[in-house]
């Protein structure tokens, strides 16, 4: 039985959606320190305003419905008493400045080691919209809680106290639970804790319904109208779902059901509580990734199998949950790797044959990929390896709090159980699985960490598993092995292997004869370089890793033949559409084209040869020639880049690249750009959570340019030139407050000159947009044409002689596509009498929400051109902006023109931003995950 006792009355006011609560705490002291202060959680105040640490991670996470919230959608506490329950003495109490959902309490006598402490709670729950975290009161009005009621801090000698950030980790010691819930008549309470009474009063249109647990940590109480969930009476427990499939029978889940919790009592143990309560919100929170979230009518996985390892993923979560108590926010990585080891077992011992692609994979056309003859299971290997590819990944101690979402919900988890799986091949001495059962029960409802299940692998193996502990779960060590070399003498074959990265993990050697294995050991300690002796034994080919159990960051140097070939001088294959990596091949992908990059090209119609698997690689190349259809040309360009990755310090990237296109700018008027560069990228390594980048870019811009017949444009006052660019960048891209400085300096033979640029953007506490833009840029030299503009600086449109804007129609002097405007140098909208400086020119640009998307701006500046003194420009108007930097309307109302709005032809004024560019719309996408 727990030493912690947790008693809560609570009554439920659906019309003011919150709870009167009275609790009793008690608490032992279980270290061998005496308390004179105690910590409680209270995780609903964490609702309680806009500076809150869950506030400002919805922030970081590029989400404004909190923070644009009405007061009343918010939820707080109101803590009324706290009381020493014995001396019926008030004790003081406050909430912590950097965590306003943790309580100090100040005890009146200290506690002593060993002894308990009783007190006595009055507040008031005012609970928070459902819509922030799934969690609270719901548009039907019903309850759904978790981490409700006010609950004490771990002491183990130190206080573990935490702010809750929308990660379902609170840390609670086990207690024994009762619940005393008064809620009106029609509601019904579900939850993991047994039902001890339920009392309905007619009269009062009231009900008493009292639940209680022993040795308890999971705080889920669902109280509606309407509830769906199902009970599901098995021989090892009551599974309690509303998990759903459609068009799955009632009776086919019954089995699937069964199976499952045999399938978690076999390897977890047997579950200490009666009744396993798994909900669609623990699913929604972290669902099946991947093709599994397309929807129904795409879907290429059985209704079965989808319902079977929805409910498995969610309830091996939850069963590990409540019965390893670890510290889910620091040690979260084991919990989180059982849970995707144990799937990974699960579907390999009944579904050996589900793909990674699911029914596709046997689909005409789709079967010739390399993803359709991977298994189901690749997709950890798969997930895990597309951050480390990106140089995004993290150590799995990181605390959760400081990961980064792709790392905290899918790679993570898949790195720390595709280690598992790893160690597993590994220690062929025991049977892992086993092992892990054993750890399980040793350690079911006890204080435990991860040392523990270190010292415990540790005892039942012969194997050196250090490098599992200290390489792969403690660093961001990549795993990258190669053969080296091949040697044949009479007898024996020595077998070099390089270790390319500075650990000690070990890898697997396979011996082959006709594609058939014939043996394997491993190679354990290689530091640098290591060679070993096998016989000959008709061996044709040494394949490292050859079973691909092993997270191995590039697996193309993977093979060797005995006779000293060369295998890495693999055979080319041409495929249609990107694919997964298969590492036997030089792939070659192909792609059909069909663009619009501008009004003079119109569709362009053509095919992309390039290298760029699924994963991420060092050096990608990109051939892509295509015929535009209204200048009637051949166009496209070439790209190839290599990045080289650093890790563990605040230079991050290096990419050195060489580009090369040919397009329209204007009719029957085409421009050639060459583009050899060179950027580095620095990033602050002790926090992959902030967002500011860092960037200096070195690249030469090479443009000659050419007159068709039929060119509107008369001849050309700079056909051929090229430009040294050197530009830094600080980056820092929050919804909330967004920021941005750059500086460049650009360098041609007849002209020099520097610009700084900073953006500054605020969404305030009253919910106004604030944004702020200056710019201010210099010739340091100038003897270009001064009847000429091409190389000024622009008021409203640059002329963008380094084509790296997306004009539409970058030529238009007239018409709908004149109008487009994309914000750079001097960023104002109306089109004055002063539109270029080659000199000097300074703005400023601002605007401010109004009402909702609709802004009012502002531009003034100083342009100075050269033999005329500088003059001072001015406008102002209209923003909606629908999305900002990709969809925005400017509306001029009044500026040096004076009023714009009562001049003729206002329609040819508005001013419009647009992107159609599918990867710049893809960052909205990508930019809450990274």
């Amino acid at each position: 039985m727990a030493q912690n006792k947790i008693d809560v009355n609570a009554i439920f006011d659906v019309e003011t959606k919150t709870i009167s609560i009275t609790q009793t705490i008690t608490y032992k002291n279980e270290s061998d320190t005496a308390l004179d202060s105690i910590f409680l959680h209270d995780w609903n105040n964490s609702f309680s305003n806009k500076s809150t640490p869950l506030a400002k991670r919805f922030e970081e996470e590029f989400s404004t419905r909190f923070h644009l919230a009405k007061s009343e959608e918010r939820g707080f506490t109101l803590v009324t008493s706290i009381v020493d329950q014995d001396t019926n003495t008030a004790l003081d109490f406050e909430r912590l400045s950097a965590h306003p959902d943790v309580i100090k309490v100040r005890l009146a006598e200290p506690l002593q080691p060993k002894a308990s402490y009783n007190i006595h709670l009055s507040y008031i729950l005012v609970l928070p919209d459902a819509s922030f975290t799934d969690y609270g009161f719901t548009k039907s009005r019903d309850f759904e809680l978790k981490y409700w009621y006010i609950t004490p801090a771990v002491f183990d000698g130190s206080w573990h106290y935490y702010s809750n950030k929308n990660l379902d980790d609170l840390y609670v010691p086990k207690s024994d639970v009762t619940l005393t819930l008064t809620h009106p008549l029609n509601y019904r309470a579900t939850s993991e804790l047994d039902i001890v009474a339920m009392n309905p009063n007619s009269e009062t249109k009231q009900q008493v319904t009292i639940l209680h647990g022993n040795d308890r940590v999971d705080t889920y109480l669902s109280l509606k109208k309407f509830p769906r969930y199902g009970f599901v009476q098995t021989d090892d427990l009551v599974l309690i779902s509303n998990i759903y499939e459609k068009d799955l029978p009632g009776s086919d889940k019954a089995i699937l059901t069964d199976r499952i919790t045999q399938f978690l009592t076999e390897n977890l143990g047997a579950y200490p509580h009666k009744q396993l309560l798994v909900s669609n919100i623990d699913y929604n929170k972290n669902p099946l990734y991947g093709l599994n979230q397309l929807p129904d009518f795409l879907r290429p996985f059985p209704d079965q199998f989808q319902y079977e390892l929805k409910l498995l993923k969610t309830a091996l979560k939850k069963y590990i949950d409540n019965i390893l108590l670890l510290n889910p926010r620091k040690e979260h990585w084991l919990s989180e790797g059982l849970q995707i080891y144990f799937m990974i077992k699960y579907v390999e011992a009944y579904y050996p044959d589900m793909k990674l692609l699911g029914t596709l994979a046997n689909v005409w056309g789709i079967r010739a990929f390399h993803a359709a003859d991977l298994d189901f299971n690749f997709q950890y290997f798969l997930y895990s390896m597309e951050i480390a590819r990106k140089n995004r990944d993290q150590p799995l101690t990181t605390s959760k709090d400081s990961l980064i979402k792709f790392n905290a919900n899918i790679a993570g988890k898949y790195k720390a159980g595709v280690g598992l799986n790893y160690l597993d091949e590994f220690t062929e001495d025991i049977d892992l699985s086993t092992t892990i059962t054993d750890f399980l029960n040793t350690y079911k409802l006890k204080a435990v960490n991860i040392s523990d299940f270190e010292s415990f692998l540790k005892s039942k193996t012969n194997k050196d598993v250090d490098w599992f502990f200290t390489d792969y779960v403690d660093t961001r060590a990549k795993i990258d092995f190669k053969i080296s070399s091949v040697e044949k003498s009479e007898d024996s074959i020595k077998v070099t292997i390089k270790n390319k990265r500075d650990n000690t993990m070990p890898i697997s050697l396979f011996k082959l004869s006709n594609d058939s294995v014939v043996g394997k050991q491993w190679v354990e300690n290689i530091q640098g370089s290591k060679t070993i002796s096998v016989e000959k034994d008709h061996i044709d080919k040494f394949v490292l890793d050859y079973n691909n159990a092993i997270p191995e960051f590039n697996q193309r140097d993977n093979y060797k033949s005995a006779n000293g070939s060369f295998i890495s001088n693999k055979p080319l294959q041409f495929r249609l559409f990107k694919d997964v990596e298969d590492p036997y091949y030089n792939q070659v992908f192909f792609m059909p084209l069909v663009e619009f990059n501008n009004i003079y090209d119109g569709l362009t119609l053509g095919t992309k040869v390039y290298n760029k698997t699924i994963l991420r690689k060092r050096l990608n190349y990109k051939f892509s020639p295509q015929y535009a259809t209204r200048s009637k040309i051949l166009t496209g360009g070439f790209s190839v880049f290599y990045t080289h990755n650093l890790e563990n310090q605040n230079l991050f990237d290096i990419t050195y690249g060489l580009s090369a296109g040919y397009q329209s700018f204007a009719q029957d008027a085409f421009f050639t750009r060459i583009r050899p560069s060179v950027s580095f990228s620095f990033r602050d390594d002790d926090d992959f959570r902030k967002d500011q980048v860092d960037q200096i870019t070195a690249r030469y811009v090479s443009i000659s340019r050419e007159l068709g017949n039929d060119a509107v444009i008369e001849e050309l006052d700079e056909p051929d030139y090229g430009v040294f660019n050197l530009r830094y960048t600080h980056f820092n891209p929050g919804i909330i407050n967004f920021s941005r400085f750059n500086t460049d300096l650009q360098i041609a033979d007849r002209f020099s000159k520097l610009s700084v640029n900073y953006e500054f953007r605020k969404l305030t506490y009253s919910n106004r947009n604030i944004n702020l833009r200056l710019f201010a840029g210099v010739f340091l030299k100038n003897n270009t044409d001064p009847n000429s503009n091409f190389f000024s600086f622009a008021l409203d449109r640059p002329t963008d002689y380094l084509f790296d804007l997306n004009y539409l129609g970058r030529s238009e002097a007239a018409g709908l596509f004149s109008q487009q405007i994309i914000i750079a140098e001097g960023g104002f909208k109306s089109m004055l009498e002063t539109p270029f400086a080659n000199q000097w020119m300074t703005t400023a640009n601002f605007s401010t929400s109004i009402w909702r998307y609709i802004h009012a701006y502002g531009d003034l500046g100083l342009v100075k051109n050269k033999f005329s003194p500088a003059k001072f420009v001015y406008d102002s108007g209209i923003r909606l902006n629908l999305v900002e930097d990709y969809f925005e309307l400017y509306f001029p109302v009044y500026s040096n023109l004076g009023w714009e709005i009562a001049q003729p032809n206002y329609d040819e004024k508005i001013r419009f931003i647009i992107t159609v560019d599918p990867q710049v719309l893809l960052g909205l996408f990508r930019r809450k995950w990274y």
